[in-house]
């Protein structure tokens, strides 16, 4: 498999959710793979790079190739032809309507998001404070 698109609606503004979701200390609660994630400056912008490591121990780097603030946000894999792509549109109750898209520019996906990720990070951001 060359690509993945996924999409889920979540009941919370876009500025919240793109805020979250662009917050690497975030993801290791909604990324079931990934134990810690940082960034090299904050707030991200095209260039930065985001660091993770994975359950495995391994350390992965992606850097920002586009960003538009609460509309979306493209990472490619350095040393690889791996890429994610984050769409954020708001919907007319004021939710957000997210768009994930990954892809490769040769070979097949090692391992892709399934809507279960999509489902926590809607969970988590939905959940009563």
């Amino acid at each position: 498999m060359k690509d993945v698109k996924l999409s889920i609606e979540i009941n919370k503004p876009v500025a919240e959710v793109f805020d979250f979701v662009t917050d690497p200390k975030n993801t290791p609660s909604w990324v079931p793979t990934i134990v810690y994630e940082e960034t090299n400056e904050w707030p991200v912008k095209v260039g930065s790079i985001y660091r993770n490591r994975g359950k495995s121990g391994e350390w992965s780097e992606y850097e920002v190739t586009e960003y538009k603030e609460n509309e979306m946000f493209v990472f490619h894999k350095l040393n690889s032809t791996y890429h994610v792509r984050y769409d954020f549109v708001s919907t007319p109750k004021g939710g957000t309507h997210l768009i994930y898209y990954e892809w490769v520019d040769e070979g097949d996906l090692d391992d892709p998001f399934t809507q279960d990720i999509l489902e926590m990070l809607k969970q988590i951001m939905e959940k009563p404070t």
